[in-house]
């Protein structure tokens, strides 16, 4: 296990900076996500963990030793590539034995290493199977299995999910998580893909052009998003902009759609009468069946609805405002094109500055 540090860490190709000034600290033994757009340098921040990037500016150290300039054949990461990177002319074995074979090991070592770690991603069966003969689930094992069977310190994995389909992502991401907790080892994740990284990090950060935007556990960022991007990009959100009209413990925003109180997005933020912000109100937060007329009190109608199972997402027009809501599908079978009251708690709502 190894704790990853990153100080300031700037990474430009020709007048794009791809990383500015990042600063982060992974734990030993966690399993933290870069977590961003297509484009914001979530990648190049992974493949400067790994060496295959040299930063202008900052340092990188593994366990407070500096790795910044160390090649990355010395750093003891292992790397799972989006797309496998697999030996077409190599069986599975000889695939994951490859870099065994590469540091000169005994042969009968070899075997031992590369069965334990077949079994434990549950391919002890097909090790002489060649890539082309296996699906997209099992081939991603096998880059897995590749990159944990060297040993390394650090497990770095570029968007390992991103070929399979949506099925086969929730099973192999579940698999991830069993087997990184089962050899606790620091693991670096990059996923655009928010319900991924809510679900499998122990802490991920949101980036953006380069920018960490937040850093956190996945409930803290989904519940207190700090700003608009990251209540924006995390998970579904009615953003309603809005004028400060008064703070009383609670902040009121005066706006199209009517009067909302909530609370600030942090102790630390500052408003003051008269500043521009946002409402942030979760889908889920919204009651379809309250009779209060006090403030957060919103009138709309609804356009369309969506059906998800166990609940019903509402697409409601609100005096020119897009909002979304979730209801009850049993309760809400013939809303569409009707008039529909709103509500939510103060508590549940978060007031974030326009910055």
């Amino acid at each position: 296990m190894v704790t990853v540090n990153l100080e300031g860490i700037v990474k430009r190709f020709k007048d794009v900076v791809a990383v500015n000034d990042v600063t982060l600290t992974i734990e030993d033994g966690e399993l933290f996500t870069l977590l961003g757009p297509s484009g914001c340098g979530k990648t190049t921040i992974l493949r400067c963990i790994a060496g295959f990037y040299i930063p202008e500016k900052g340092k990188i150290l593994f366990d407070g030793l500096d790795v910044t300039n160390v090649p990355p054949n010395l750093r003891e990461t292992g790397m799972v590539f989006q797309n496998y990177a697999l030996w077409p002319h190599m069986s599975i074995f000889d695939n994951v034995a490859y870099g065994l074979k590469i540091r000169k090991m005994e042969k009968e070592k070899i075997t031992e290493k590369v069965n334990e770690i077949l079994d434990l991603v549950k391919l002890e069966k097909l090790a002489e199977r060649f890539p082309y003969q296996l699906s997209g689930g099992q081939q991603q094992r096998v880059a897995l299995a590749r990159a944990l069977v060297i040993e390394p310190k650090v497990l770095l994995l570029d968007e390992p999910l991103s070929n399979l389909d949506a099925k086969l992502r929730i099973e192999m991401r579940n698999e991830i998580s069993r087997i990184q907790k089962r050899l606790d080892i620091t693991t670096i994740y990059v996923t655009h893909d928010q319900e991924e990284a809510l679900a499998i990090s122990d802490r991920l950060t949101v980036i953006d052009k380069g920018i960490i935007q937040q850093v956190g556990a996945p409930v803290d960022i989904y519940s207190y998003p700090t700003n608009y991007f990251v209540a924006d990009f995390i998970g579904e959100c009615n953003l309603i902009p809005g004028t400060v009209s008064s703070i009383d413990g609670y902040i009121t925003l005066e706006t199209d759609i009517g009067v909302i109180r909530g609370v600030a997005d942090s102790k630390e933020k500052k408003f003051k009468v008269g500043d521009g912000a946002y409402a942030a109100i979760r889908p889920e937060n919204f009651d379809l069946h309250s009779t209060s007329k006090e403030a957060n009190h919103i009138k709309g109608k609804v356009k369309y609805t969506q059906y998800f199972g166990k609940i019903n997402r509402l697409f409601i027009d609100s005096n020119g405002n897009r909002l979304m809501a979730d209801a009850d599908p049993m309760k809400t079978i013939n809303v569409k094109k009707k008039e529909i009251d709103l509500y939510a708690e103060p508590d549940s709502i978060l007031i974030l500055s326009e910055g």
